[in-house]
């Protein structure tokens, strides 16, 4: 099967971003700030991260339709989401399947105070650079969004070995880039990215620490 999947890039390529603006907004107290995965990262003001993550109706739906079509997803399977954030993926798996079992794990309690009340009380606090509390191949599907790249490649290690082992199947997605104009680009957006690496060497790091599940990148054009 293809391990390369094309899930998230038009979500991605919707946003619209300046570049050197962002550079130039004294990015070090930014990027600190925004480290913090708090009330600024994700609904503070534009500079320290998304600038008001709110859920819009329908936004993820064809995503969470793929997933549930390309993984046999199906009421009673289980999900996890490693790096949730507030969850909106799941609630829309969850409008589509009421009776799957999810679970959400995320390093800011401010996203998961701040998730559909629906879904909270199966979401809690934990760090990816650590193991995870769940036995071998405990989930169906474990995915994970935008979160992998702001670990440091020992961190990498774990993380990846640790979805690997509790999932039948997989998918990541992470920042990345294909050639220099990319590379610039993902430097001055970046506040909380700690690997910068081309597709070639995620590639390359995926197979070194074991993990065979699929996988996507995102580019910043």
């Amino acid at each position: 099967m293809e391990r390369l999947k094309n899930y998230i890039t038009s979500l991605h390529q919707s946003t619209k971003r300046e570049y050197l603006k962002r550079m130039n907004d004294d990015k070090i107290s930014c990027m600190l700030e925004a480290k913090k995965y708090e009330f600024n990262y994700w609904d503070g003001d534009r500079r320290y991260g998304y600038g008001g993550y709110k859920y819009i109706p329908g936004r993820w739906t064809s995503f969470a339709e793929q997933l549930i079509s390309d993984y046999n997803l199906k009421d009673g399977s289980r999900i996890l989401d490693a790096g949730c954030g507030k969850g909106f993926l799941l609630l829309e798996i969850k409008k589509i399947l009421p009776k799957i079992n999810i679970v959400g794990i995320d390093i800011s309690n401010h996203a998961i105070k701040e998730a559909p009340e629906i879904l909270r009380q199966d979401f809690f606090i934990h760090n990816l650079k650590d193991p995870l509390p769940f036995k071998d191949n405990e989930f169906d599907l474990v995915i994970s969004i935008n979160a992998l790249h702001n670990l440091h490649i020992s961190e990498l290690k774990i993380a990846l070995t640790e979805i690997e082992r509790v999932g039948k199947k997989k998918y990541i997605a992470v920042e990345s880039y294909r050639n220099e104009k990319e590379q610039f680009n993902l430097q001055c957006w970046a506040l909380t990215c700690e690997s910068f690496f081309n597709k070639d060497s995620w590639i390359w790091l995926y197979d070194h620490f074991g993990y065979k599940g699929d996988y996507e990148f995102i580019y910043f054009e």
